[in-house]
């Protein structure tokens, strides 16, 4: 009897995630060639600097399935551009054969099945063999790894342990800098404590101390790699007071500070950094607008928006990687170093098949020890999901759909929100759905359910607000989100359109009737912003629908239309 290890190694007919340096093109291998941990990881060296960069892994140690967004659009000048393609679009766009495992890994098309042929993905001991082979292959003198952030928060032991267990790991794979963002949602102290004894930078050039407005942490940080000197500027995610409870950390203001990167692109260069790179978690947009304003950056890592891309996007001659979220990809990129600049790269997305790649044993090991005091409660099943579950898409994602009805029924609400995370794994029709599971979808530091009287109007305002934040024309004035998923129901958007002209056609599911202004209604929801929010954590809602219901079959959600 073959493992799926052996029978993907053996017998799958794939292509390559194999960048084509400069000329930026994306090529495959030959048709028919097994798949194995070479053919996914070996690339033609390039130059004398590599940098390894992961981001976005919200405290995934294990492999996992994680279907990527069949929706995500593009607003302005940005309208049909990378990453705002999707499905057969993607394919098209960068020639990936349908149903090869780049189609299973990069889109959400034939997802299900795709899942069942080529498995889970991810798995920090599957990163850290990644890590060791780059680091072996090009001299770890030649090599920089970068952590670009929400990297501790998103799962059931990162919640009990306040990200202690992903420090640790993270520690042992040993980084030469991280920038933030959920990491702050465990609160000024706490943030505090872990930065001052973390054994490696962390680079925040856009936080500031409210009281003294000064930088409160080391914005940019040089290296020798490869011979070359390297500047890194970390770019936390600058809606964080926002997006986040701000009151959790009220020492701090954030923002988007173009003019700081630019000064601290001139320092670096006036301090001889031949390689200036941007550890960003502003979000893809953000970024490719603000490479296209500040000039001298080659190298932007993006964050925070979780798109996965074979090739860079090059705006105005920077390099702007997205590597993807949950562990899935690692990027690798090799860069030419000679007097005084880059003149030549090669890029590779490396995707992380976790039944081709070998655990590292070391890491393994280290990521039992982390996670043994929980695993009885892991494990325990709470139910089973006919359905798929996702959450990743504009508008609406089926674990959401589950979240919505347990407010609606457990909170004895008319109309449920769930927020738009883009974090949270997927599971399988006919998984069973266990503790881990939930916890994937809502482990956070304010996960109150709360129960309100909300007027029609104030509901409108909301969906308005979180839209202009998900499709303002400028980039600068998005947050990154995804549309905040309602229960109980439906309305119609123009994403186009600008703020207060979005939503239009609200209705109350339950009756067919308009929602009306100027009537309340009973709304649940979680994750409020708002300090001393009151009501049961998520999870507890969400199990406790489970423990009468507990076999999930969600119809196809149909309640939000899209137009324009």
């Amino acid at each position: 009897m073959f493992s799926r290890r052996e029978f993907l190694m053996a017998a799958t007919a794939t292509s390559a995630l194999l960048g084509s340096g400069m000329a930026g093109g994306w090529s495959r291998l030959m048709a028919q060639q097994g798949l194995s941990e070479d053919t996914l990881l070996s690339m033609e060296p390039k130059g004398n600097v590599t940098l390894v960069h992961i981001t976005d892994i919200h405290a995934q140690l294990k492999p996992l399935y994680f279907r990527e967004p069949s929706i995500n659009l593009g607003i302005g000048d940005v309208n049909g551009l990378p990453p705002h393609v999707t499905g057969a679009d993607f394919l098209k766009l960068y020639d990936i054969e349908p149903g090869s495992r780049d189609a299973y890994a990069l889109t959400s098309e034939d997802f299900v099945s795709l899942a069942k042929t080529y498995g889970r993905m991810g798995g920090m001991d599957r990163v850290a063999t990644i890590i060791k082979r780059i680091r072996s292959e090009r001299g770890a003198d030649n090599c920089l790894l970068l952590d670009g952030g929400d990297t501790w928060q998103g799962s059931y032991t990162a919640n009990k342990t306040l990200g202690e267990d992903m420090i640790t790991v993270m520690n042992a794979l040993e980084p030469d800098a991280m920038t933030g963002h959920w990491e702050f949602t465990y609160g000024t102290d706490r943030v505090q404590e872990v930065i001052d004894a973390l054994p490696f930078a962390f680079l925040g050039s856009n936080i500031y101390d409210n009281e003294w407005d000064e930088p409160a942490f080391e914005a940019w940080k040089m290296f020798e790699r490869g011979g070359s000197k390297i500047a890194v500027i970390g770019q936390a995610f600058p809606y964080t007071p926002i997006a986040n409870p701000r009151w959790m950390i009220p020492g701090w203001s954030f923002g988007i500070r173009e003019e700081d990167i630019a000064k601290h692109v001139e320092e670096a260069r006036s301090e001889g950094a031949e390689v200036v790179v941007l550890l960003s978690h502003n979000g893809f947009d953000v970024d490719r607008k603000l490479a296209s304003r500040v000039d001298g950056i080659d190298v932007v890592l993006t964050g925070h928006t979780h798109d996965a891309l074979p090739e860079p996007v090059i705006v105005n001659g920077t390099l702007v990687i997205a590597s993807g979220s949950n562990g899935k990809f690692v990027s690798r990129v090799d860069l030419d170093v000679k007097d005084g600049k880059v003149v030549g790269y090669g890029y590779r997305l490396i995707p992380v098949f976790s039944d081709v790649i070998t655990p590292d044993a070391d890491m393994a090991a280290l990521i039992d020890e982390v996670r043994a005091p929980f695993e009885d409660e892991l494990s325990r099943k709470i139910g089973t999901t006919e359905s798929l579950l996702y959450r990743r898409g504009n508008f609406n994602g089926t674990f959401d759909d589950l979240i919505c009805q347990a407010l609606l029924e457990e909170r004895d609400a008319q109309i449920s929100l769930s927020p738009g995370f883009r974090w949270g794994t997927s599971l399988l029709p006919a998984q069973d759905i266990t503790v881990e599971d939930l916890h994937n979808a809502c482990a956070m530091t304010y996960p109150a359910a709360y129960r309100s009287q909300i007027s029609g109007q104030t509901i409108k305002d909301i969906l308005e607000d979180v839209g202009d934040n998900l499709f303002n024309k400028d980039p600068y004035y998005q947050q990154g989100g995804d549309m905040v998923r309602v229960g109980g129901m439906g309305y119609t958007i123009d994403p186009n359109k600008e703020i207060g002209e979005r939503i239009s056609g609200m209705t109350l599911l339950a009756t067919g009737e308009a929602i009306d202004p100027a009537k309340d209604y009973t709304v649940a929801g979680w994750a409020s912003v708002n300090e001393d929010t009151e009501g049961p954590a998520i999870w507890d809602v969400v199990e406790n629908h489970l423990s009468k219901h507990p076999t999930v079959k969600l119809p196809d959600n149909q309640s939000v239309k899209v137009v324009g």
